[in-house]
C-alpha cells in the first residue's frame, strides 16, 4: 500500500515553469513505478510521464517531451515533475500514481492515486 499527496500546482503565465511534488508514504516506495497523469475539464485522464522504480527508465507523452522532466528520490519517497515552457493547453489537474514494479502509460495500469493538484496556465 502507498498513499500519495501532490503539491506545487498553481497559476502561471504561458512560458513559465512549475515543479510538482508527490509525497509517498510506505516503506516499499522504491518498489513502485511512478507516473504523472493529467485531466482537463471535460476530457479523459491522460498519461504525462512515468519513471521506473529505480529511476533508470523514463517515458513521456509526446506533447511534453523536451518540456517536462520526471524524477524521483527514493530516500525521500518523493516524485517530481518539472514543467517548463508551459502552455495554456497544459491546464489540468495533475495526478501522481503508483504501480508495483513495472511502469505503464495507461490509467488502468496504476493502482494508487493522489488527490490531484490544479495547474492553470494563462495566456
Amino acid at each position: 500500500q502507498v498513499q500519495l499527496v501532490e503539491s506545487g500546482g498553481g497559476l502561471v503565465q504561458a512560458g513559465g515553469s512549475l515543479r510538482l511534488s508527490c509525497a509517498a508514504s510506505g516503506r516499499t516506495f522504491s518498489s513502485y513505478a511512478m507516473a504523472w497523469f493529467r485531466q482537463a475539464p471535460g476530457k479523459e485522464r491522460e498519461f504525462v510521464a512515468t519513471i521506473s522504480w529505480s529511476g533508470g527508465i523514463t517515458s513521456y507523452a509526446d506533447f511534453v517531451k523536451g518540456r517536462f522532466t520526471i524524477s524521483r528520490d527514493n530516500a525521500k519517497t518523493m516524485v517530481y515533475l518539472q514543467m517548463n515552457s508551459l502552455k495554456p493547453e497544459d491546464t489540468a489537474v495533475y495526478y501522481c500514481a503508483a504501480r508495483l514494479r513495472a511502469w505503464g502509460v495507461h490509467v488502468n495500469d496504476y493502482n494508487f492515486w493522489g488527490q490531484g493538484t490544479q495547474v492553470t496556465v494563462s495566456s
